[in-house]
């Protein structure tokens, strides 16, 4: 039987890494060699699989027939530089191999490769089943909208001077091949199947539809669901459940009503899926055998505490509002699905509350924040309706690439010949030149001065240091593969020079605060440290913490929320040991984030928690001393 293809998506924090994983195991438990691979750059199979993975294919320790794989985008970088390059180092000239080299510091090549890699799993056929964990569900659409654009470009490009960012025409032909094939397999529905993991939330609703009428425009027409999180009946018998039980059952029904494909269902568990074990008890769950709830035992529903340190109102204030007439950055930064776009809404509302303008942008391709504030969100910042000081607005991949290749071309016409410009048309033909564009048009939100106070919905946290990251824009990157050596050098120290200013201002505590907003549960915890990590390595510091959707102690009053209170609790203690820095807590609320009121309510519950008399958790000062 010919290799069959499961990809997972949804919108972050879902699940689906955890149905993936659990889809593996029962694939391999069934007696067929399987694999699975995750394109997600902040990658979690290890945490779940309990066992390292990293970038080459092993065996899952515990399962006859299962491996795993996870790709790592630095390591596939260098694997798809040398294989394009090191036929050229025999036999070509050193001066022509260092201009192949040059091309390849394209800050695209990164993508390149991580696709390339990818897609080299469509050629697999030493197994029987290839599941791929993929990014949230934004990224996920761009990475399946790859083959199209990079056959095209390839075409296109072998009409041309031959030469693309992803190398010279002639060395990639293989590579156009190889892309071609993926294309056919994605609309094979006898070989393919798109499964989308949701939550019964309007976000979760929203994303999942708008991504599946993508995926049939790009010909990938077998797609499923599944429906992860639902509250057990049983145990909704405190108000505050029941309340968000009733709000459940109502995006269900609207489910069953917006989608006509097959559906699953999977129920909250008070313990986390981790482990072999777990998983395969989720396996069972999928298969339709399993009863609704799996409780960890010796647990009751008494309140269990954390102890934290937290800021006062006053002390938050003091941390993120401008001083002295400067503009101020707020990121919220994070695993997908853990609330980043509501802290964004949250906190925005918050800062033009106090009378500071205030935009709200983001930088995410799957981003909600028209669903959230209630009002449509567009492409140029323009006024929220009923709420004064704020503005928001988003950034569109597909426009602002076009703004942006209408930019480098305007510029350069007035320097450059006809076959020059010609040369810079092909290179931004590029399908690479979206992630530049979007960090181009970042940039000039960055470095405006026309708000007090702006507050960036970032993407998932992978995606967003890449973004961070980006050594220079690809303008200047297409002109010094189209201009003498003499002529990149000055490029180079123009766009230095120009880069400074942001660079200096991201660095800059007073100036940019990163917060990181997690779910107290393994997989988001891990995942924001790394980040942090990372944000230090390149000299940012996290300054805050917000524990999102935290059960209230006086609510988890029967052993399963006493359960996942007590889960949430050793979290907590574990975010105040990891990161040192002070954690805020956003408690969960009977219903959905979403509107002005609901938004109002929760930012004096965030930055006014001791004066809202619902503060849960025991918290200490930052000073140490209690609260």
């Amino acid at each position: 039987m010919a290799t069959q293809y499961l990809f997972f998506s949804g919108k972050g924090g879902v699940g689906k890494t955890t149905m993936a994983c659990a889809t593996a195991v029962h694939e391999a438990d069934a007696g067929r060699k399987t694999l699975i691979v995750t394109t997600d750059p902040a990658s979690n199979l290890a945490d779940v699989f309990e066992q390292p993975i990293g970038h080459h294919v092993v065996p899952i320790a515990g399962v006859a027939n299962l491996f795993a794989m996870e790709i790592d985008p630095d390591k596939a970088t260098e694997e798809y530089r040398e294989r394009i390059l090191g036929p050229f180092r025999a036999a070509m000239p050193e001066e022509v191999t260092k201009v192949l080299e040059e091309q390849f510091r394209s800050p695209c090549t990164t993508e390149i490769a991580s696709f390339d890699r990818f897609v080299d799993f469509m050629d697999e056929d030493g197994f029987d089943t290839v599941i791929f964990d993929t990014a949230p569900t934004g990224h996920a659409i761009r990475l399946l909208e790859l083959p199209v654009d990079w056959s095209q470009f390839i075409s296109e490009s072998a009409k041309g001077a031959g030469q693309t960012c992803m190398g010279p025409v002639q060395a990639i032909q293989e590579s156009k091949d190889k892309y071609d094939r993926a294309i056919r397999l994605l609309s094979d529905a006898g070989r393919t199947r798109f499964i989308f993991v949701l939550q019964p939330e309007q976000t979760a609703i929203f994303e999942t539809e708008r991504s599946a009428n993508e995926l049939r425009s790009i010909g990938v027409h077998s797609q499923e669901i599944i429906i992860n999180g639902i509250l057990p009946t049983e145990v909704c018998d405190e108000p505050l459940f029941r309340a968000r039980f009733d709000m459940q059952q109502r995006h269900l029904a609207e489910i069953a009503v917006r989608f006509s494909v097959p559906t699953r269902r999977i129920y909250l568990r008070d313990i986390e899926v981790k482990g072999l074990a777990s998983l395969r008890q989720m396996a069972l769950s999928l298969a339709g055998i399993e009863p609704s709830t799996m409780a960890a035992p010796g647990t009751d529903g008494s309140p269990h505490q954390a102890n934290l340190n937290t800021l006062s109102a006053r002390e938050l204030k003091q941390l993120l509002t401008p001083a002295n007439g400067a503009g101020k950055m707020i990121f919220f930064t994070g695993k997908g699905g853990v609330g980043k776009t509501s802290m964004s809404c949250i906190a925005a509302i918050h800062f033009s509350g106090l009378g500071y303008k205030t935009l709200l942008l983001t930088t995410d391709p799957a981003a909600h924040l028209g669903q959230v504030l209630d009002v449509p969100v567009g492409d140029h910042p323009a006024p929220i309706p009923s709420v004064p000081n704020l503005w928001a607005t988003r950034i569109d991949p597909k426009k602002a690439t076009g703004e942006y290749k209408a930019k480098v071309i305007e510029d350069a016409r007035k320097r450059y010949s006809a076959d020059m410009l010609a040369a810079m048309r092909e290179e931004l033909d590029s399908p690479c030149t979206e992630e530049i564009a979007v960090f181009d048009k970042f940039t000039e939100y960055a470095n405006s001065k026309d708000f007090d106070v702006t507050v960036f919905d970032t993407a998932p946290t992978g995606h967003t240091l890449r973004l961070l990251e980006l050594p220079f824009d690809y303008s200047e990157q297409v002109e010094m593969m189209v201009t003498t050596a003499k002529e990149s050098g000055d490029i180079r120290a123009q766009t230095r020079a120009r880069f400074e200013n942001i660079i200096s201002r991201l660095k800059d505590p007073k100036q940019s605060v990163f917060i990181s907003v997690v779910y107290p549960e393994s997989t988001p915890v891990i995942e924001a440290y790394r980040a942090m990590l990372d944000l230090k390595d390149t000299g940012i510091p996290t300054q805050l913490v917000v524990a999102n959707q935290v059960i209230p102690a006086n609510h988890s009053t029967n052993a399963f929320f006493g359960s996942r209170r007590a889960m949430q609790v050793k979290y907590l203690n574990e975010i105040q040991s990891r990161f040192g820095t002070p954690v805020l807590i956003m408690p969960l609320l009977e219903k959905e984030i979403r509107g002005v009121e609901v938004l109002n309510r929760a930012a004096r519950l965030l930055f006014e928690p001791e004066d809202n008399g619902v503060r849960q958790e025991e918290p200490v000062q930052a000073g140490g001393a209690r609260a």
